[in-house]
């Protein structure tokens, strides 16, 4: 005898699953909720004669819009990963799969990946703990699994006679750099920001030229609309620009044997 997929839930689940046709679909509406309490649903279908469920991409969804960044920040998307490895969940194009192989059962499937999508959709509480853990904390933290040398904090005397404190100093055979991180929620306090990064860029300009010159670099955390191009313009005439969400392209600028 062959039963529906919605058959074969209900026989090993129970009555807390309920399914239902949708677009090509079975929809299968599990008892499990996000964390505001939205229902968690996922979805059955045969792709090229394979049987899989799968959360459409609502979970990331939901997550990202939960959040005032527009993408998740490294701790999160390794927690997803360390996730997905535990519950064997695939992602494909943002949307968590099962898929479901002749020696499993379909309800075991379900389950698997519902477990992973409360799970994954937890991880929104560590949003509301970022002003804790700073840009900073996540950028030394890369440079610790990149093998980058630095120190945190650093003050250099500049021509004005002023002192500076700098984000990072790093250290590279290659070269050595400065690093100013440029990260705030409001655009009001951007500006303020970016002119402060770039006075000090100013009064330390000395320290470019030499027998071992420093390369001058503005992180900008961007995971936040608030820098306009003009401010970027503007410190682009004095450092080099990098962006936070184009980390590996941030660390090749630091062991960069050019000197440009």
């Amino acid at each position: 005898m062959t039963y529906t997929p919605c058959e074969r839930i209900s026989a090993d689940l129970g009555k807390l699953f309920t399914c239902e046709e949708v677009n090509g679909f079975t929809r299968i509406r599990t008892p499990y909720l996000y964390p505001d309490g939205d229902v968690i649903d996922l979805f059955y279908k045969v792709s090229q004669d394979r049987p899989l469920v799968t959360d459409l991409g609502e979970t990331k969804r939901w997550l990202l819009s939960q959040m005032t960044s527009e993408f998740l920040s490294r701790n999160q998307e390794q927690a997803i990963q360390d996730i997905l490895l535990t519950h064997s969940v695939e992602q494909y194009r943002g949307a968590l799969v099962v898929r479901v192989e002749p020696r499993d059962d379909l309800a075991s499937a379900t389950t698997r990946l519902a477990q992973a999508t409360m799970a994954i959709s937890n991880l929104w509480f560590l949003s509301r703990t970022r002003l804790v853990s700073s840009i900073e904390d996540e950028v030394a933290e890369l440079f610790r699994e990149r093998n980058v040398r630095f120190e945190a904090n650093e003050k250099l005397g500049g021509r004005s006679g002023r002192t500076w404190r700098i984000d990072f100093h790093t250290w590279h055979p290659n070269r050595s750099s400065l690093v100013q991180v440029l990260s705030t929620g409001s655009r009001a306090a951007a500006n303020t920001k970016a002119n402060n990064v770039l006075a000090a860029w100013f009064d330390l300009s000395q320290l470019k030229v030499g027998a071992q010159p420093l390369r001058f670099i503005s992180l900008f955390d961007d995971t936040l609309d608030v820098w306009n191009t003009e401010t970027i313009r503007q410190l682009e005439e004095l450092s080099d620009i990098a962006y936070w969400s184009e980390s590996d392209r941030f660390v090749e600028m630091l062991t960069a044997t050019d000197q440009g």
